[in-house]
């Protein structure tokens, strides 16, 4: 019976996050999964619960990484129901280490007590920052995420993102407290937020010609990949999408991946698919003098004897006279995505990188910024890479905006609302305005509060064009723009 119900506490406790956002299902799993722990006779059974809890809780939150293999044809695609559970499996082992903590050093009484929940609440943070940085790291769904559509996302400013995961589990093992008035004082608590809608963004006046964002999503879904035509008609709509220029400078920006044709000069002539100054020209016919586009593609890499050493995932930053003026390429690969660990191995049992291509993309060297004429300092931070709390900026170099290009299309329907929900809990504690374009949604700009601005669906050709929100002053007084540092 203990073991089922680490079951279902786990199961339950990941629909709090999107896009079903029952965020009180999830304090209620926290708790069930506490007090089973609590209740273990030994230390090894409290591992045991806490793993079970684990496994259902990941499988449930990663339903979505199944899709991803939907899409290519190198490995079965059911494959991908074993990738789920298999993943969840391993990440099982940071809450099976928060609950064995919790009932190792603060297991006291009979009940539930202040040292119990103390410890729990630690213990997950501890191990919640462990799962985001061990073996490159997987910092999915942070518990504190299910707080981005309340009032309470803002607590993130102070604390960051896993110290907020640490004072969600302090709360729900509150209502395990033997004294019933602090229970019944977070039961209410919790029953008033509910009924507090998630806070808008505040209005601002700004001037005809200050800047704006121009937001593309062109809706051209991940099976389309192989049919014909589809590299011109997917810039094509993106051309389309990209408006034309007004009164005031615009920075128009695109999702990730989706300039499938080389833009910069001197690669080996067979490389080129088509003149990249044609290409470039073809995009910067729809910018004005003071536009800048932010355009996804691949950088090819060389040695010395011209023989290709690698790829890079990465942003350019056009200007209306053709030249790029910037590159950003992705620093924090996806494994079994971008590229294939373990290659030597792997690759004889048939195992391949999701992404197409022959090719492992290499890594940029980490948080960057590329200043822009009219803009000034624009971070990147290339899908994936957004969800690692404390290491989406620069610390030395604070920009003004983050810019999130994405290809959401793998994710099937729970992937791109998780992902937009992380990427305004980034935008909270780093004090900075984001903007995310994908090729299928959810597009958006979200401001430095972490609050929608403007969306695009998912599954609809649109853009969507704004003032560009203004950054909030460094969340920390010693200069570090994440809570999880401000202590150091």
């Amino acid at each position: 019976m203990p073991a089922l119900l680490a079951l279902l506490a786990g199961l339950t406790s990941a629909l709090g996050f999107a896009p079903l956002e029952w965020w009180p299902v999830t304090l209620a799993a926290l708790a069930l999964w506490l007090w089973v722990v609590h209740r273990a006779p030994t230390l090894r059974a409290a591992l045991w619960r806490s793993w079970l809890f684990g496994v259902a809780h990941f499988t449930v939150g990663n339903n979505w990484i199944q899709h991803a293999f939907d899409f290519q044809d190198r490995m079965p695609p059911a494959l991908g129901y074993v990738a789920v559970v298999g993943l969840a499996l391993y990440l099982a082992i940071y809450p099976m280490l928060a609950g064995g903590i919790a009932w190792k050093l603060g297991r006291r009484s009979e009940r539930p007590d202040l040292a119990y929940v103390a410890v729990a609440a630690a213990a997950w943070i501890a191990t919640e920052y462990l799962r985001a940085v061990v073996f490159t790291g997987y910092a999915w769904n942070p518990i504190g995420v299910i707080w981005v559509p309340t009032p309470l996302r803002g607590i993130a400013t102070v604390t960051g993102t896993y110290a907020l995961s640490g004072l969600t589990v302090l709360l729900s093992a509150a209502l395990l407290l033997p004294r019933a008035t602090i229970r019944a004082g977070v039961a209410v608590a919790l029953a008033l937020l509910m009924l507090v809608p998630d806070p808008a963004p505040k209005p601002v006046t700004v001037a005809a010609t200050a800047p704006r964002v121009r937001v593309v999503q062109p809706n051209f879904p991940q099976e389309a990949v192989r049919s014909p035509g589809y590299d011109e008609r997917l810039l094509d709509r993106q051309i389309e999408l990209s408006g034309t220029p007004g009164p005031a400078p615009r920075l128009v920006v695109w999702p990730e991946g989706t300039v499938n044709f080389y833009l910069e000069d001197g690669y080996p002539f067979d490389w080129y698919q088509a003149s990249p100054s044609l290409m470039r020209a073809r995009i910067a016919s729809v910018l004005g003098p003071r536009d800048v586009a932010l355009v996804g593609g691949t950088a090819l890499n060389f040695g010395r004897d011209r023989q290709l050493q690698g790829a890079g995932n990465s942003v350019f930053a056009l200007t209306p006279d053709t030249r790029i003026i910037g590159r950003y390429d992705k620093a924090h690969l996806v494994p079994g995505g971008e590229y294939l660990p373990m290659r030597s191995i792997l690759q004889p049992l048939g195992l391949s990188r999701l992404v197409m291509g022959d090719i492992d993309f290499a890594p940029g060297p980490g948080p960057a910024a590329i200043t822009l004429p009219g803009y000034g300092s624009v971070g990147m931070q290339i899908c994936y890479e957004i969800i690692f709390s404390g290491q989406v900026v620069d610390r030395a170099h604070r920009p003004a905006v983050l810019f999130n290009p994405s290809n959401d299309a793998w994710f099937g329907t729970w992937g791109p609302p998780q992902h937009l929900a992380q990427a305004r809990l980034r935008a909270t504690e780093e004090g900075l305005p984001i903007l995310r374009a994908t090729p299928t949604g959810i597009s958006a700009v979200i401001d430095a509060a972490g609050a929608l601005v403007a969306t695009i669906p998912a599954n609809r050709a649109d853009a969507i064009e704004v003032p560009l929100p203004a950054p909030m002053p460094r969340p920390c007084s010693r200069g570090s723009a994440t809570g999880w540092h401000c202590w150091r």
